[in-house]
């Protein structure tokens, strides 16, 4: 079972099943999630990510597209682990920073099937060739 934590450790899950995808998000909510360009996220069910270790903060915020969204992140490190959202196709949805997985190689172990919100992917940062373009999510 893949594995993923915090930076500081004290906050740490497991996933019970394969995600469904991999998507990278530009979204401006993203940005300021991660502090970069965009986010790189597993999407699966709520009911096969588990928390094993510590219990998030959590933050509810109004993303741009009108829904709300919850960021779960460590209370002493502020390191993301995941989002949920209140809207039709997000519900029952965590969506999981990849870059908080242990394995080191967990982003050659796949590649994004989406890119959602790209018309705010920056001028410089290329597609990801074989990848659905969403200008919007």
């Amino acid at each position: 079972m893949p594995t993923g934590s915090c930076l500081c450790q004290n906050l740490k899950y497991e996933i019970t099943e394969v995600p469904e995808g991999m998507a990278t998000c530009h979204c401006l909510s993203c940005r300021k999630i991660s502090g970069g360009t965009n986010t790189v996220n597993f999407m699966m069910p709520e009911k096969d990510f588990k928390i094993t270790a510590g219990a998030p903060k959590r933050f509810t915020h109004a993303h741009e597209n009108g829904m709300n969204i919850t960021v779960h992140f460590c209370d002493n490190c502020g390191g993301t682990i995941y989002k949920t959202g209140d809207r039709e196709g997000f519900r029952g949805t965590a969506v999981v920073q990849v870059g908080t997985l242990d394995d080191p190689n967990a982003f050659a172990l796949a590649k994004p099937t989406m890119e959602m919100w790209t018309k705010y992917r920056v001028p410089w940062l290329s597609h990801i060739e074989g990848t659905a373009q969403m200008m919007e999510f």
